[in-house]
């Protein structure tokens, strides 16, 4: 036996692992037989910090104490709210404050960014995304080129795929598509990582090519953000959205996130759809009939924030901002390695990692790919406490998040996943 595949190696990789408390402080799904599930699917639901039922209950007792007055005189008053989310949540994506804002869902916060930084003008109107990105993105971009009286399946829209025979995209053939695309360029949109393989783009580099062609540059987030150390200021990334109940922790439907680079931050000539929680605050509640944007993200918000789910984000933000992206980020390419090593000590045919193996080019997950799209193996895994996600045709995508999974989860689903590779 492979020493890495012994409970020993997970224990002694565990207790050496400076951030294995905060498992703890979050509320592990049980398995059947009562054991701790291994809970992989962080990348599509994060788990609940124990500390969000008192974060919401709060909120509950000072509607409850103080009604409308809450707005003002709650322990943190629903008037500002989102402001106390704003700092933390800079930091996870690697911003500046006037650069961040949490506020409605994902595809809507695309939509707002879109009708802002997608300005089709002459033949500059066409628009770079990855082929089998999610499809919501998918069905947003094509929304907003219809808008604009484009036909997405006339050539507008330019959908990157990996070279045959391979599972994930170059960045050198993004770098290509982009400087081929040249003047006729007027948004490149990409996610952050990929949802279904698991890769990690090469962000800087995108955005760099993008803006020497003119063109806009923009990211969809949801499987970044609380998963990679992203650098959005510095990469000169225009803007980015992303969901919050992923690695972020916030629950079912949870809140969004917005970021609108610095220098956009006064350029008040951008189109917008407008609403009065991003009036300027000084004289909001004046409901004068012009529209005065606030400068920075802020001034995209429309409506006032649902405070419960804010509560819900902010109760996982105090935890990330307690860990810190760096050490998590550092833990997970140890968590993911030691997947990685476990699942190449595997000798079975039935399956094949498509993630990329190189640490910058993917977060924690990995995703395994199912010889002639075998649901059973997927089946049997769940029968036995893994907690993992299928997604049509063939894959498993399995997520070790550094926050509240162990080196002996990893142990114990590779266990599990070889015993059932024998069935």
């Amino acid at each position: 036996m492979n020493p890495d595949h012994t409970s020993n190696a997970a224990a002694e990789l565990d207790e050496a692992d400076e951030l294995r408390h905060f498992r703890e402080r979050f509320l592990i799904p049980k398995a059947a037989d009562g054991s701790e599930s291994i809970y992989f699917t962080g990348n599509s639901l994060g788990l609940q910090p124990k500390s969000t039922r008192s974060y919401i209950e709060a909120e509950l007792d000072d509607w409850a104490r103080l009604a409308v007055e809450g707005h003002l005189h709650a322990a943190h008053p629903w008037l500002p709210y989102h402001e106390f989310l704003t700092e933390k949540m800079a930091r996870v994506v690697g911003a500046k404050p006037i650069e961040t804002v949490v506020m409605n869902s994902l595809t809507v916060n695309l939509h707002l960014m879109l009708v802002s930084f997608y300005r089709p003008d002459g033949e500059r109107r066409k628009i770079i995304i990855e082929k089998g990105a999610f499809a919501s993105d998918r069905y947003a971009i094509e929304s907003q080129m219809k808008f604009h009286g484009q036909r997405p399946n006339d050539g507008d829209l330019i959908e990157l795929e990996p070279r045959e025979g391979e599972a994930t995209l170059r960045t050198a053939d993004i770098v290509e598509a982009i400087e081929r695309a040249c003047d006729e360029l007027a948004l490149v949109l990409l996610g952050g990582v990929n949802y279904y393989t698991g890769q990690a783009f090469d962000m800087e580099a995108i955005t760099r090519a993008g803006h020497g062609v003119g063109s806009v540059v923009g990211f969809d987030l949801a499987h970044a953000a609380g998963n990679l150390e992203l650098r959005l200021h510095e990469w000169d990334v225009d803007f980015a959205v992303w969901c919050s109940y992923k690695y972020l922790n916030a629950g079912p439907g949870g809140i969004a996130g917005v970021f609108v680079h610095e220098r956009h931050a006064r350029d008040f000539t951008l189109p917008r759809f407008a609403g009065w929680w991003g009036h300027d605050k000084e004289t909001r509640f004046l409901m004068g009939p012009d529209f005065v944007p606030l400068a920075g993200a802020e001034g995209w918000q429309i409506s006032n924030p649902p405070i419960f789910q804010m509560a819900a984000l902010r109760a996982s933000l105090d935890i990330f901002d307690e860990a810190g992206m760096d050490r998590l980020r550092k833990k997970s390419e140890r968590l993911t390695g030691y997947l990685e090593s476990l699942l190449s000590g595997i000798e079975n045919e039935r399956i094949s990692v498509i993630t990329p193996s190189a640490p910058a080019d993917r977060g924690c997950q990995l995703s395994i790919r199912v010889k002639d799209a075998d649901k059973g193996l997927f089946d049997a895994i769940t029968e036995r406490g893994v907690v993992a996600d299928w997604r049509e045709p063939d894959v498993i995508r399995v997520a070790p998040v550094p926050l509240y999974n162990s080196f002996e989860d990893v142990r114990r689903f590779a266990e599990i996943l070889e015993s059932c590779l024998k069935i």
